[in-house]
């Protein structure tokens, strides 16, 4: 009499050890370009410092600035954790835009002074640089949804009536967000809460004698 067939089995483990091996090449990928920088990190060094083979990285990304993109969102989604916020990709809206403002910019310094983040991210500015595509694809893809969060910040503060209807939000931001991106890349002076606060009241409240 044959023996009953056993039923199969899902592979044990398999989406846990998937997520470790996930988790090992976004740190290998973040600490070889801060070793190295961008242009000596590769797909075999990263595979090889995660402990995986090069067609595991290749099953899930098709270059080095994916992996490293990916990494970097991943990254912030841990500070934004860490931090205690609910939403990595909402600004709150309190109904008090330099309240708010000021809670989203000392994240942003927390983030950046985090030896986890200002090392790969010193490298991969310094390349953006002077490599173009390394440049606009970080732009495009990490940048460019976190500038958006301001935007639409802004354009709440002006649907209530706290901000002016002829402001250009894109304009405004960069009213607090390059002076805090222009001192930190370039070391032209510390950055604080008490530096981010700083900017947005200024930003808000002008400079003019009043």
């Amino acid at each position: 009499m044959p023996k009953p067939h056993a039923p199969d089995k899902p592979a044990p483990h398999a989406a846990r050890r998937s997520e470790k091996s996930r988790r090992a090449i976004y740190d290998a990928a973040l600490a070889l370009v801060a070793e190295v920088g961008y242009p000596r990190t590769t797909i075999e060094g990263i595979a090889a410092r995660a402990g995986v083979g090069k067609q595991t990285i290749y099953r899930w990304w098709s270059s080095k600035a994916d992996v490293l993109l990916e990494a970097f969102l991943d990254l912030s989604d841990q500070a934004s954790r860490e931090a205690g916020a609910q939403d990595a990709y909402v600004i709150p809206d309190t109904g008090d835009l330099a309240a708010d403002l000021k809670a989203v910019l000392r994240l942003t310094v927390d983030q950046l002074k985090d030896p986890r983040f200002e090392a790969p991210s010193r490298a991969l500015a310094a390349e953006g640089v002077v490599n173009e595509e390394l440049g606009r694809t970080f732009m495009t893809k990490l940048l460019e949804p976190s500038l958006q969060l301001y935007v639409d910040r802004v354009r709440a503060a002006q649907e209530a009536g706290q901000v002016r209807r002829d402001i250009d939000p894109r304009i405004a931001l960069e009213l607090w967000v390059s002076p805090l991106a222009q001192r930190w890349l370039q070391y032209t002076g510390p950055i604080s809460y008490e530096y981010t606060d700083t900017l947005v009241d200024y930003a808000l409240h002008g400079i003019a004698a009043r």
